[in-house]
Formats: structure tokens, C-alpha cells, sequence
């Protein structure tokens, strides 16, 4: 798991990269498993076991894709005390937003495994002659005098044996099956390509930034991503500290500045790009903003003959740590 997470933060540095990366993790995976696992049974659970083996471990790349990425759970952290603000369409949407973002790149896996297995067409095979389809038996059971005892060795031929069947008949219906499972691969790898592509042009077409200004973006994320963690662990480290010396010495603790729960979820919400404002994460937004209040409020307290607020100036923030649009 240590290992698949190295590789996907290598990956997400560049987008492109990262989705060839996890297609060729996901494609490799899939060969050695058909190769070391999969057998099919060959009997009347050829149609469960071909689809289980075919989208079960689609469905659990899937579910790890949601696990692993970072904005799912920024997304879902603490979405139940904001019941309330999901109750607005405009938060709806960019909740919407946010999820199509997350599946469109948690699906990269779980599609390049299906397309692989179709191309392999062994489990195509295994799952189509579990279906006792018309086809096969027309083609396999015609001539034969019991047909009932016929369509049962439609069950065998993944595996060879099928009794009183012609080989030559077997060949042509598995030849048969694997051009049409590599047909539904080939329209999947095209669909999956022409989709992303679609998605990809229209984001590019309705961006409100110019070219160079988004990658410079992405270049602050990845920046501000690397940073934030190294100076959260190093305060969780003192803060840590000061307390095991507080507690061992008996001694008061020294003081320590840590942001409050408000500020932490103000700077933990997604973010999405404001001309308007032209803040590049809600941390950035967070710190402008802070400024921008601490001398409004200086201004006032001069103009009031310095009367006292009770309003912190954080609570002047933009968007109340609403999913921005």
C-alpha cells in the first residue's frame, strides 16, 4: 500500500503521467493475475465466476481510487455539521463538481482493468459459455441428437474438454468469443480516450485563466501541499513536546500559538479559482484575507477613538468556508 501511494503522489505531479501510470499498474496487475489465478471452473458457474473476475477487482480499484485520493475525504470531513449549507443549490453544485473531479480519476484504474481483460478475452470467454446463449448451442448442438447432453459441454470449452464437440467447432467458437471480447475492449480503450478528451477540451475551452497562469497554479498546490506537511509536522512536534515537558516538569506550559478549529476548516475546504479574487487555495485566500481584515479593523478602531469589537477578524473571512465556485 506504502508502495501504490509513492507511486500515485509521483504521479499526480503531472497529471497525464499519472493516469499512464496507473493504466500501465493496472494492466500489468491484470495479466499476472489471469495468469496465476483465474481458471476458469468450466461448469455451470462459468457466467458468475467469468463476471466476478471481470468487474470485482474493477469495483475495488474503484473504492481504493475514492480512498486514496485526498479530496474525497476533504470533501466529506466534517460535511455532516454543514447539513445545512448542503441545502443551497450553489454548494450542491460545486459538491457535485468536486465528486465528478474525484471520479473521473478514480475511475482510471478500474476502466484499464476491464478494457485489459476484455483484450485478454479469458474471461469473456469463461463468463459467455456460462450463458448457454442460443448461439453456441445453434452452432455446437444442431446436429446433435441430445441437445440438453450437448449444451453441457459448452461449459468445457475454456478448458478443453468437451467430449464428442469437433475440435475444429470449439476453436471457432472461442476464436469467435475473443474477437468479440477484444472488439468491447478496443470500444471501451476508444470511449474512455474520446471521453477524457471531450472533458479535457471543455474544461481547457471554459477556463477563466490563461495557459502558463494554470500551470503556474498547479506549481503552488503541489508547492503549498509539500510545505503544509512538513510545517504541520513540525508543530505537531513542538506542540508535542511542550506538553510532554509541561507534564514531566509540572511546570506551566510555554506558550505556543496553534490555529483555532475555525481557522483549520476555513483553510480545509476545496478551492476553485476566482478571477475576481485571483487567491490560489483557500490558504492563500485565508492569509489575504486575514491582512486585509486586520487593517480594515484598525482603520475603524482609529476612526471610532478606539472603540473595542468583539469580532475576531478572522470571522470576516470570504465564503465562511463554503465550497467556493
Amino acid at each position: 500500500m506504502d508502495k501504490f501511494k509513492t507511486v500515485l503522489n509521483i504521479a499526480n505531479k503531472q497529471t497525464n503521467l499519472g493516469f499512464g501510470l496507473v493504466a500501465l499498474l493496472t494492466a500489468g496487475g491484470e495479466q499476472i493475475f489471469s495468469s496465476a489465478v483465474f481458471k476458469c471452473p468450466c461448469n455451470e458457474m462459468n457466467f458468475l465466476y467469468g463476471m466476478v473476475f471481470l468487474l470485482v477487482p474493477a469495483l475495488a480499484l474503484l473504492l481504493l481510487g475514492y480512498i486514496l485520493s485526498k479530496k474525497t475525504w476533504k470533501l466529506l470531513t466534517g460535511l455532516c455539521q454543514r447539513r445545512a449549507e448542503l441545502c443551497r443549490w450553489k454548494t450542491l453544485v460545486a459538491t457535485g463538481v468536486a465528486l465528478f473531479q474525484i471520479s473521473t480519476t478514480a475511475l482510471v484504474a478500474p476502466s484499464s482493468w476491464i478494457a485489459v481483460a476484455l483484450l485478454n478475452g479469458e474471461y469473456f470467454q469463461c463468463l459467455m459459455t456460462g450463458t448457454n446463449a442460443s448461439v453456441l448451442n445453434a452452432h455446437l448442438c444442431a446436429d446433435k441428437s441430445s441437445q440438453a447432453h450437448c449444451e453441457m459441454y459448452v461449459y468445457r470449452l475454456p478448458c478443453g474438454t468437451v467430449g464428442s464437440v469437433p475440435q475444429a467447432d470449439r476453436e471457432d467458437v472461442l476464436i469467435k468469443l475473443r474477437a468479440e471480447s477484444q472488439i468491447l475492449g478496443w470500444l471501451l480503450i476508444a470511449f474512455i480516450m474520446l471521453s477524457n478528451l471531450m472533458v479535457t477540451c471543455l474544461a481547457r475551452c471554459a477556463s477563466p485563466i490563461s495557459y502558463l497562469q494554470l500551470k503556474f497554479w498547479r506549481a503552488y498546490a503541489q508547492e503549498e501541499n509539500d510545505l503544509i506537511n512538513s510545517f504541520t509536522a513540525k508543530h505537531a512536534k513542538q506542540l508535542a513536546e511542550r506538553n510532554l515537558k509541561s507534564f514531566f516538569n509540572q511546570t506551566p506550559p510555554e506558550p505556543l500559538t496553534t490555529p483555532s478549529n475555525k481557522d483549520w476548516e476555513k483553510i480545509s475546504s476545496l478551492y476553485k479559482f476566482s478571477t475576481r479574487d485571483q487567491y490560489y487555495s483557500t490558504l492563500h485566500r485565508y492569509v489575504e484575507n486575514c491582512q486585509e481584515t486586520d487593517s480594515r479593523m484598525m482603520r475603524m478602531s482609529s476612526a471610532t477613538s478606539g472603540e473595542a469589537t468583539n469580532t475576531p477578524a478572522v470571522l470576516d473571512f470570504v465564503d465562511d468556508a463554503r465550497i467556493a465556485l
